[in-house]
Formats: C-alpha cells, structure tokens, sequence
C-alpha cells in the first residue's frame, strides 16, 4: 500500500492528475476545469460537484449551494471526504487516480451526500429527506440520513445499497452493490444493524435486524444475516453462518 495523502498533498495530487490527462487528452478539458482546476481546493470542488448532482427543477444548484458548503466546512466531514477517496485507491483496482472518485463514482457522490444530510437532519430535516430522496433518484442508493457511517468508506458499484434510519457503519469499511442493511417489521427504535470497522459486505448481502457484524468480517455474496458476527469472521449463506 501506498502512501495516503491529505489536505493540501491530497488536492495537489488530484490537481496535477487532471492536469496531465489534459495534455493527452483535450476533449475532457471543460469538465476536468469546471469541476477541479477552477477549485482552488477540494472543499470548494466537492461543493460544487455534489450541487450539481442534487439540483432539480425544484432547488436549483445555487439555492442548495450554500447548505452543502456550510457541511462541507466542517472539518471532520472533510477529513471524512479525504479519508473515502483513500479508501477508494487503495481498495479498488479500477481506481488508477485519486481524481476518480471525486469526479466520476456514484458511491463516493452518494456517501459525501449523505455525509450533507446527516450534517443538516436535526436542523434542516427537509432538506435532508430531500437530499435522501435525490440521491435514491439519481444514484439508485438510498441512505437515511439519521443512520451513522464512520470514514474510509468504499461503495463501490452503488447500486441498489440500502441502509436504514437506526444503522451504523464502522471506519473503514467496504459495501457493494445490492446490500441492503435492513429492520425487521414495524418495530420502533433500534432496528437496524451495527457494522464494525474493517469489514467487508459483499454484493447483495441481506443484513437484517438490530444486530452486530463485528470486526473485520466478511460477508459473502448474496448473504442473508439474521444473527450476531463475531470479529475476524467470514460469513456466508442464507441464512449466513460463520464458516472460519
């Protein structure tokens, strides 16, 4: 593994990245300009980037620019952002730049997005159904904006995620397309799972219920859990056991 960059090495990589894509090839020249080399910093392109997505005939870019630049001010959720798309590189062999994710993946647009609901849902609960909402829309992801979702996070693929109002996601964690971390029934409070750090679900894994998925754990494809997963496990089937 590489070495992980942040804050100013961060930006300066993506920067000059572009840069050098530009030089071989001038058809993406407006859009790598628009989004990134007219920034002077990732904040500021990310904001811009994420006002794009979530406009709509309804709230126009400049309208929800302002909302989404107040959460991305927060340093924690930046440190978060930066986190995501190391996580991305060093994770993803279809990542070969750290510009990537930032400007091109669904996943990575998608879990900065919730990042903006979930900065604003005590505040601003519209706005962040709203948010919510779009990115089910657009991005095919649906992520409640009051569950909780640590950092050095990879979606990768995106498509069909679901993750619940009561869930919790740990650092460093890994989810692909299809996973679904559900409740049971009608039941109020506490009903979705907690996922620890370091683990691996994986695509069109089924985790239902409030309970726990520990630590570095692996889920296999297509999995159905209904019960507890110790740390360092691997578990697979439906409904999953724990094989190792």
């Amino acid at each position: 593994m590489g070495k992980e960059l942040f804050a100013e090495d961060l930006w300066n990589q993506i920067t000059k990245e572009v840069s050098s894509l530009i030089n071989d090839d001038k058809s993406l020249e407006s859009i790598f300009k628009r989004n990134i080399l007219d920034f002077t910093n990732i904040k500021d392109s990310i904001v811009f980037i994420i006002s794009n997505k979530l406009s709509s005939d309804d709230l126009s870019s400049d309208d929800i620019n302002s909302s989404i630049k107040e959460a991305f001010s927060d340093k924690e959720i930046i440190l978060a952002l930066e986190r995501d798309i190391n996580a991305i590189f060093f994770k993803d062999p279809a990542c070969n730049y750290f510009f990537q994710p930032l400007l091109f993946f669904k996943g990575f647009h998608s879990i900065q997005s919730y990042r903006v609901a979930n900065y604003w849902c005590d505040k601003k609960l519209a706005l962040s159904l709203y948010i919510q909402s779009k990115v089910s829309e657009i991005f095919n992801v649906d992520i409640h904006p009051n569950c909780q979702i640590g950092s050095g996070i990879m979606i990768d693929h995106a498509s069909g995620v679901v993750i619940g109002e009561t869930a919790e996601v740990g650092d460093n964690c890994s989810i692909f397309h299809g996973v679904t971390l559900g409740g049971i029934g009608s039941e109020k409070g506490k009903r979705h799972p907690k996922v620890g750090e370091g683990t691996l679900l994986s695509a069109n894994s089924i985790i239902l219920g409030n309970i726990t998925i520990g630590d570095n754990v692996k889920i296999g494809a297509g999995s159905v859990v209904l019960e507890n997963i110790p740390d360092n496990s691997t578990a697979v089937g439906i409904p999953a056991k724990v094989i190792n």
